[in-house]
């Protein structure tokens, strides 16, 4: 073993002295081990020497000093950054007297002026590291300060200064920095600056500070389609609202008639005892149709600097939505705010977030999470304190929002429920309900399935099918009108249970047509009231639970008779009393004494007559149910609510509105 591995490894040195250790000095460090401060050495590392330089400026902004930025991406992979802060300073280091502060800064790891909150009281800055690592590694950086109406200039390549630190004989009027460089192809070879990516970086800082302008221009030789401009001025007075705006209406399609609408919140806070400050804007699609919600997500910011991993920041927001809406569930007494967990309230959250807080803390030094303890309380406290009084103030749109996180919550169980089986059936075969007569042929395309009502009318069914073809389940009376009834009350529902196990294609999100065990799903209910109430409870189950079985066009009404006439040797049978009616005044119209017979149920009728009336595919009628075209998802969800929801005054109102086409029949 030892040998096979000692031929493996190159040949070592057998003596090992202090003269093998070597001590990296200045910037060598960055150099050599690139990934260590900025991740690697891709266009993803490329790009974060352009946020390090960006985020100098911006905290010049942050800080009141700096009210424009400047990006220029030039051909031959330059880019350059101005603005008009204050200006590096150019006197001389106390520590190094032959060293100018300039200089220190760019040559010198862990230097810096925001290591305390006296010169910036919050920045993205912390370890004095960035801009000294985007020195390290350009072979070409120009920097041109302007302070006190004088200008300085040097040029630097790898770390180490090129030129001596000089001032500009003619006075300007300017102050700022810029900063102008050419990122080393020795250490990132064939990798190049993205107009998209650095646009959208820009665009990002102008949306984060309300005051900020930012003038972008590039080459029009590096455009390669119509997403960049070649120039622009990002300036967004409405901050992180304009971010969150733009966001939803390019990703989501917000105008769309086929998509809910949106709308947005947007509030900031100041922490106690001067600690920083919180902006956020959230939105919610407002829609109770969950197979067509957005999943949501979280762009967030610390001090301007992006925190694509999130952090602690991210955990107050959540903790905050989900305490807001769980304390305004409890106090509009719904029973259902007992399922709502963070999940549920953030995952149909699209939410920007930004945070300034002092000496903040982030996991390794391209920044992408916060880890600083205290930003999660500071967060939380902050917005559940404004989401509650807005909740308080908005009662209609906070039940629209609550009534949509709740629908989550629902899917979300159901997706749970339909996992759990799915596991069952991995480890055993899944049992199918005990009632369920089910037919021979295994060819869903074949095969059709009856739902009746009760044991009796499974009884006749069951005789008067084809054995081949057709199943049977019976349900036990009226099925649970889901509209109105829980997410536990329904998965602990035994009838909605075997029915969906029956059909075989799962519930909710998980409902997949192609695995349905039957290519017909027919109703069959006794042709009075009774039986149109079970229908509707059961089309109202189809409705909320398997959509895509109506929209394929899976689901079926019979039309079992209700009388049977006969005279001599010629019997007929009528749906309804107007059929029956006219049935007397033509096909009997001569008769003198008509036998005519209502049947009470389908358990009643004789297993001859149920076969042919109803069940025979060359003599029954059958409805199939559809969907209007001419009405989208969204109006066909509202119409089921009014008429099977909690509000009987929707249902009393839509009476009222219709009751002129009713008529007086004889029950």
């Amino acid at each position: 073993m030892s040998t096979l591995f000692q031929k493996n490894v190159p040949s070592l040195k057998t003596d090992y002295t202090a003269k093998d250790i070597e001590v990296l000095e200045g910037l060598e460090p960055v150099r050599k081990r690139p990934g260590m401060y900025i991740g690697g050495t891709d266009e993803k590392a490329l790009h974060h020497l352009a946020a390090e330089v960006l985020d100098n400026s911006m905290d010049e902004v942050v800080a009141g000093f700096a009210s424009k930025i400047e990006i220029r991406l030039e051909a031959g992979n330059i880019l350059s950054i101005r603005d008009n802060g204050r200006g590096i300073p150019v006197d001389p280091h106390p520590k190094f007297p032959h060293l100018s502060a300039l200089e220190v800064i760019l040559t010198t790891l862990h230097s810096g002026g925001k290591f305390d909150s006296k010169v910036y009281s919050t920045s993205g800055g912390l370890h004095g590291v960035g801009i000294s690592v985007v020195n390290a590694l350009s072979d070409m950086l120009e920097v041109e300060i302007c302070r006190q109406k004088q200008r300085w200039r040097q040029t630097y390549s790898r770390g180490h200064s090129q030129s001596p630190l000089t001032l500009d004989e003619q006075a300007t009027r300017g102050k700022g920095t810029f900063m102008r460089f050419h990122p080393d192809p020795e250490i990132f070879e064939d990798a190049h600056f993205k107009p998209a990516t650095l646009f959208q970086m820009a665009r990002a800082k102008a949306y984060l500070f309300k005051g900020a302008e930012i003038e972008w221009w590039c080459d029009p030789s590096l455009l390669k389609d119509n997403r960049v401009p070649q120039t622009a001025t990002l300036h967004y007075p409405g901050g992180l609202l304009d971010y969150l705006q733009d966001l939803v209406g390019n990703d989501q399609g917000v105008e769309s008639e086929e998509k809910p609408a949106f709308e947005f919140f947007s509030e900031e806070a100041t922490f106690p005892d001067g600690q920083g400050r919180v902006e956020w804007a959230i939105t919610w699609p407002i829609s109770t149709d969950v197979d067509n919600s957005f999943e949501g997500q979280i762009t967030s910011f610390c001090n301007t600097i992006p925190t694509p991993l999130g952090g602690t920041h991210e955990a107050g927001l959540r903790q905050a939505l989900t305490r807001s809406f769980r304390d305004y569930g409890e106090r509009v007494n719904n029973k259902r705010i007992q399922n709502l967990t963070a999940e549920d309230v953030n995952g149909g959250a699209i939410v920007v977030l930004s945070c300034f807080i002092q000496q903040p803390q982030f996991q390794g030094q391209t920044k992408e999470k916060l880890v600083s303890a205290g930003a999660t309380r500071l967060v939380e406290n902050a917005i559940k304190d404004h989401l509650d009084h807005w909740l308080g103030d908005h009662p209609q749109l906070a039940n629209q929002i609550l009534e949509y996180v709740l629908n989550r919550a629902d899917e979300r169980l159901r997706r749970r429920q339909s996992k759990e089986v799915a596991r069952a059936s991995a480890t055993r075969k899944l049992r199918l309900p005990g009632k369920l007569t089910d037919c021979t042929n295994t060819d869903p395309r074949e095969c059709e399935i009856f739902l009746v009502e009760g044991d009796s009318a499974g009884g006749s069914a069951k005789q008067a099918r084809n054995r081949a073809t057709q199943a049977v389940l019976p349900l036990k009376g009226k099925i649970l009108n889901v509209a109105t009834a829980s997410i536990d009350k329904m998965r602990g529902n035994q009838e909605v249970a075997d029915l969906i196990l029956a059909l075989g294609c799962g519930s909710g999100r998980d409902c997949d047509p192609k695995k349905l065990r039957y290519s017909r799903i027919v109703i069959m209910t006794d042709a009075d009231v009774d039986g149109a109430h079970i229908a509707s409870l059961l089309l109202t189950l189809f409705f909320q639970e398997t959509r895509p079985l109506i929209e394929g066009g899976h689901v079926y009404l019979a039309q079992p008779p209700l009388y049977r006439l006969s005279h001599n040797q010629q019997t007929v049978y009528a749906r309804d009393d107007a059929e029956k009616e006219k049935l007397l005044k033509t096909t009997f119209s001569r008769a003198t004494k008509v036998d005519i017979s209502r049947f009470k149920g389908l358990g009643e009728m004789p297993v001859d007559q149920l076969r042919s009336t109803t069940m025979d595919p060359s003599k029954r009628t059958l409805l199939r149910v559809a969907l209007n075209p001419e009405h989208n998802t969204q109006h066909h969800t509202d119409f089921v609510n009014r008429l099977m929801g909690k509000n009987p005054e929707s249902r009393f109102l839509f009476i009222q509105e219709n009751a002129r086409f009713a008529t007086d029949v004889d029950v």
